[in-house]
């Protein structure tokens, strides 16, 4: 690892200043949600730790968390991917090829055994001994299981990696497989999305490198800062939930209004993700935010729960608006039994210490 330079030093040799250095430092730790405490932390971490050595292998997929993570704007995926951390493999995003391509996957495991990041987009079929995915002349689940040997860690990218997506949907006739179904000895980081958010990515890397240890993670194994919040709790469109204000059809005036999109099938009740506070772009949008109900990407078997259109939860909301009179009816009812009660008990009280007056005379 002490042939790898430091981050710091190959940002110096980009003509970065240690000013913009530093200023970069706050920036990654206001992405990462921490403060200002732990920019000292993370410049420390990137002047003196190795760039890390990480191993990038695709099984089913689209590739659409290449995509993603290349369009990461904070920090930018240049940074991470020339900088921040030593990419010795991807097939999607190195030049070399073909055997060139696989003697530098094998070089870095020898080199850096028990000391690189295997980070997985997609997952290994099983069924005909793997022969639906096929990399480099051999079942990808090969190459799964002989990268994952002496990895420090696994970062399973996107649905198909963490739950199996659309690959493992019933029938699932190629038997595609999570990956943490597959590894079963390596702490293993699933950053779940359909794609992940950019941000989202290029951050689980950041802190992996600060801090040398897996972020915190919930019960599924996904990272809590953030995966820790349901998209509706954070959604600009909740007040109108809470508000019984809800689109009914389709580009009907309560859609023109921007109401909540829960009845057309939004999955925002149910599913954690951080959509609604990172959004997408640079922050510039997200689904909802477009016009377009969530529909679940980062939750387990999202593909067969049924339509994304259906309203398949049933979370009842307040209701103010939608029944304004109702509501004012029982609390005037209650309030009113509250005052009877109350008065009840204060002239039953009275009488009592009248008597008890009596006997005392």
């Amino acid at each position: 690892m002490s042939q790898i330079e430091t981050f710091y030093e190959v940002m110096r040799k980009q003509g970065i200043t240690r000013r913009s250095f530093m200023k970069y430092c706050a920036l990654t730790a206001s992405a990462l949600g921490l403060g200002p405490a732990f920019v000292p932390k993370i410049a420390h971490a990137m002047e003196t730790k190795p760039r890390t050595p990480v191993i990038w292998v695709n099984g089913l997929e689209c590739t659409c968390c290449s995509e993603s993570f290349i369009r990461g704007a904070h920090p930018l995926a240049k940074d991470v991917v020339l900088s921040m951390i030593s990419l010795d493999y991807s097939h999607t995003l190195m030049a070399a090829a073909g055997h060139h391509a696989e003697a530098a996957l094998q070089e870095t495991i020898d080199k850096y055994k028990g000391n690189y990041i295997l980070a997985v987009e997609g997952n290994p079929p099983l069924n005909e001994d793997g022969m639906f995915c096929i990399v480099g002349g051999k079942p990808f689940v090969e190459q799964l299981k002989h990268a994952a040997e002496h990895a420090k860690a696994v970062i399973s990218w996107g649905a198909c990696a963490s739950y199996g997506c659309v690959q493992a949907a019933a029938p699932n006739p190629t038997r595609a497989t999570p990956v943490h179904k597959v590894i079963t000895d390596k702490p293993i980081i699933k950053v779940p999305g359909c794609p992940p958010i950019a941000e989202v990515m290029t951050g689980v890397i950041t802190y992996m490198l600060t801090f040398d240890r897996l972020p915190e993670l919930d019960r599924q194994g996904r990272p809590a800062m953030f995966y820790g919040q349901r998209i509706h709790d954070k959604c600009y469109r909740r007040p109108h939930f809470d508000a019984g204000q809800f689109v009914e059809h389709w580009d009907d005036e309560n859609a023109r209004k921007g109401y909540c999109l829960y009845k057309m099938g939004c999955k925002g009740p149910t599913t954690y993700n951080a959509c609604s506070t990172v959004r997408w772009n640079e922050g510039v949008s997200f689904p909802i935010q477009s016009g377009h109900g969530c529909i679940g990407c980062s939750e387990d078997g999202f593909w067969d729960q049924g339509s994304f259109y259906d309203r398949l939860t049933n979370i009842k909301q307040f209701g103010i608006e939608a029944n304004a009179d109702k509501v004012g009816m029982t609390a005037a009812g209650v309030v009113g039994g509250a005052v009877a009660v109350h008065a009840a008990i204060s002239a039953l009280k009275r009488a009592q210490k009248k008597n008890q007056e009596k006997v005392e005379g």
